[in-house]
């Protein structure tokens, strides 16, 4: 009777899966004529917070409340990340800091999950949640690029004025020892490193002000 229920939990596990990759793949080429221009791991996790929704609408006939539903999509996602070949440590962080996501400060469900829960077939459920964040600065693509090319020009950077530094003492303090090479090394990296990152971090938050101050236009 106890393999029975398990291979029958097993069986509506994987009919959760199925049913929300069909979702998805509805969706996905909805959001991609769009052409939104948001970073990818905001986009990702806005996908996986809306197939959470997704796979809690599904559980609902099969839980008695809407909270052990929600919990079984978590556990949906976590096997199904699994499935598509992450690995297990990683899928359950993963599954975890969804989980953390899936609220707000206010206690509120995130946008992504409450619209994956009201989804309909046909809909673009998806899209409508993208849109609520298109003017969102902090979330785009660009500001990643930023970010990104920001940390290689500080690695890079860095890394030149410190062997300028370590050249110099070489040359011109031939007596100095090891210690006082890296020291001087590292106090010339710190040199570019520490104006160019504040000059990125004024430009990431002027950024981030102009973007919350644009307007949302109405749907």
């Amino acid at each position: 009777m106890e393999n029975t229920a398990e291979k029958f939990e097993e069986e509506i596990l994987d009919a959760c899966i199925r049913h929300a990759k069909e979702v998805l793949a509805e969706q996905l080429p909805l959001v991609k004529d769009k052409k939104y221009d948001f970073a990818p791991q905001f986009r990702d996790l806005t996908i996986q917070l809306y197939l959470v929704g997704v796979m809690q609408q599904f559980y609902d006939q099969y839980e008695a409340t809407t909270t052990d539903a929600q919990e079984k999509a978590f556990h949906a996602l976590y096997y199904m990340m699994t499935k598509d070949g992450v690995k297990s440590r990683r899928a359950k962080n993963q599954a975890a800091f969804i989980r953390q996501m899936s609220r707000l400060d206010d206690g509120d469900e995130a946008l992504a999950l409450a619209l994956g829960y009201e989804s309909k077939p046909g809909d673009r459920s998806l899209a409508e949640v993208f849109d609520h964040y298109v003017n969102e600065s902090r979330v785009s693509k660009g500001l990643w690029r930023f970010y990104d090319q920001g940390k290689k020009i500080l690695l890079l950077g860095g890394l030149l004025f410190a062997m300028a530094g370590i050249w110099f003492v070489t040359i011109y303090l031939p007596e100095s020892d090891n210690i006082t090479i890296l020291a001087v090394g590292l106090l010339a990296a710190l040199f570019f490193i520490v104006p160019v990152f504040l000059v990125g971090l004024l430009i990431h938050r002027y950024k981030t002000r102009k973007g919350s101050r644009t307007p949302t236009p109405p749907q």
